[in-house]
């Protein structure tokens, strides 16, 4: 009786988990689960690389870097973009000439790369949830992430559950082998650059605004005490006043994930934006980050990838300092030559932003990184180290599966 009465209350909870995620009840965050995995039985897939996000919509923004490259990928190694919520697929099937799929299940999931015969699978995050993934041995396992930056999450430890990472340059691989432990930096790292800084390219306008701009992007509040970098509460609106008041320009390029963790910072956005629409400055939320490049004589922002992004323009940056006692940062050089601004100094911004637009006298020395950063930024040639180390890797995988498959001495199991 009590082994019946089990089995029931589970069918209860399977019931209800599937009506949650029919009529999107879940929490935010978290993946419906509705996937495509009956039509999938016994099907492969075209290609020969995955990339796997079982995020939701709050993060697509991190797979959205990536379009570019993969698009100039799939002509020549075939890609399919697996995700575990239904919601996610259909918007990136709007966005991305590639197949997507949704699978629900690891048994699905598993089956089908090997059956696919899979050689690399991409990951653009560290989601606990990459890990159904990462279960596949037939493949080799990629990290990309969505940017370089002194974050700790750069750092995370979790990078050791990946066999390589593309990383943008030396600075990432001098970042990990400073502040990783027991983690092989050099070995486990292939520097490409930032391939979207060639694909992403799009023709800017002439700015309107001739007054000298700051351009605001702080990051979002971070889903840990350690990665709190956000300046949006404690620095945004008493900086952004004094940029204004200071006679400059104002484009504030709000974080696509900011309030989603902590509420405050939600409302902080929503004053931000009144204060630079009412001062005549640009919310920009939909236009390209080249456009804001373009029409930015300086950046104000927070520890973030945008930094490095930032640097090829030859114009001055202002870092802020996280007002958390406990964020803790992997800094590296940049962020050491970059003036810094605390909370207590927020007022100051605009003198100081005037002052650097005006007298810029670190130039040179920023001019100097770039390669430390991104490498070789002429055009086309990040891309090109993109496609050939994806092209390096999956022959890599196919010497180590045949000697697998060798060693097991009968050949590749039937998954079904």
């Amino acid at each position: 009786m009590p082994a019946r009465g089990n089995a029931l209350k589970r069918r209860v909870r399977s019931t209800g988990g599937k009506l949650l995620r029919r009529f999107g009840l879940l929490p935010g965050g978290m993946p419906d689960g509705i996937g495509d995995d009956a039509a999938l039985a016994g099907t492969a897939l075209d290609g020969e690389v995955v990339v796997y996000f079982p995020d939701t919509l709050d993060s697509l923004y991190q797979l959205r870097s990536w379009y570019g490259p993969l698009r100039e990928l799939h002509p020549v190694q075939g890609v399919t973009i697996i995700c575990m919520d239904s919601r996610t697929a259909a918007a990136l099937r709007t966005e991305v000439d590639i197949p997507v799929v949704t699978i629900a299940l690891d048994a699905t999931l598993d089956a089908i790369i090997l059956r696919s015969g899979t050689k690399l699978v991409l990951y653009v995050n560290y989601n606990p949830l990459n890990t159904a993934a990462l279960r596949s041995r037939s493949a080799i396992h990629v990290s990309l992430l969505h940017g370089d930056s002194d974050k700790v999450v750069s750092v995370s430890n979790q990078i050791k559950a990946y066999d390589y990472s593309f990383v943008a340059g030396q600075a990432a691989i001098d970042r990990l082998e400073r502040y990783t432990t027991l983690f092989d930096a050099p070995a486990r790292c292939i520097p490409v650059g930032r391939p979207s800084l060639d694909t992403d390219q799009v023709e800017v306008t002439v700015r309107s605004d001739p007054r000298p701009t700051v351009l605001y992007a702080p990051t979002w509040e971070g889903g840990q005490a350690s990665a709190a970098y956000s300046s949006l509460r404690s620095h945004g609106l008493e900086a952004i006043r004094s940029v204004i008041e200071a006679g400059l320009g104002v484009i504030y390029r709000p974080h696509p994930l900011t309030g989603v963790r902590v509420p405050e910072y939600g409302e902080a956005d929503r004053e931000l934006r009144e204060l630079v629409e009412t001062s005549g400055g640009v919310v920009s939320t939909d236009r390209p980050l080249q456009q804001d490049f373009a029409d930015a004589d300086l950046i104000l922002c927070d520890i973030s990838a945008v930094t490095g992004d930032w640097l090829p323009t030859g114009r001055p940056l202002i870092i802020t300092r996280p007002s958390d006692s406990q964020s803790r940062d992997a800094g590296t050089a940049l962020l050491g030559l970059s003036p810094r601004l605390s909370a207590s100094e927020a007022a100051t911004a605009g003198s100081l932003a005037r002052e650097l637009i005006e007298h810029d006298p670190l130039r040179e020395e920023r001019i100097e990184l770039i390669e430390y950063y991104l490498g070789d930024i002429t055009p086309g040639s990040s891309l090109a180290r993109f496609l050939e180390a994806c092209r390096r890797l999956s022959t890599r995988r196919d010497e180590l599966w045949a000697r697998i498959q060798e060693q097991e001495g009968a050949g590749t199991p039937d998954p079904a």
